[in-house]
């Protein structure tokens, strides 16, 4: 049983400072604390983390998926190409966007694994996510390759 949901995190009573944090902390949490502060560059736990928070948002389908990612500022989302047994997704406006270029990074490995959690929750069979473009490897969007079997 978990302790928390995707839906509890909507539960918000911050009368003075509001439901925002500045981006700055989000990524210095994921950045500096996890990327840089982990092994591996964090990637057991942002790939742990992310699939658990996926699978607790209640979508039933690759829309409201693609909504939730643009509603909490993830980025934007849009399908460049899908088959029945893969799909290539590119991150606009991702939370990365701007930051310094460090070639053979690929920073978005949280998003990628709450996409991939999330899509469990509809999809049967197997789902293989890779990052294969990142702003901050130098690329324009950051992009996934999702595949299905």
């Amino acid at each position: 049983m978990s302790l928390f949901s995707f839906e509890d995190m909507k539960s918000i009573k911050r009368e003075t400072l509001g439901n925002l944090v500045p981006l700055e902390l989000f990524r210095s949490v994921r950045l500096i604390g996890m990327y840089q502060g982990l092994p591996m560059k964090g990637k057991n736990t942002t790939l742990t983390v992310g699939r658990e928070i996926g699978k607790s948002m209640s979508i039933s389908s690759i829309d409201d998926l693609l909504q939730i990612f643009e509603d909490l500022k993830i980025g934007i989302p849009k399908i460049v190409r899908q088959t029945k047994e893969e799909m290539h997704l590119v991150i606009e406006d991702c939370f990365c966007e701007g930051l310094p270029v460090a070639e053979g990074n690929m920073v978005c490995d949280l998003e990628g694994a709450i996409l991939e959690g999330a899509l469990s929750t509809i999809y049967e069979g197997k789902i293989s996510i890779r990052e294969i473009k990142c702003n901050v490897n130098g690329d324009e969007n950051c992009e996934y390759m999702i595949k299905f079997s």
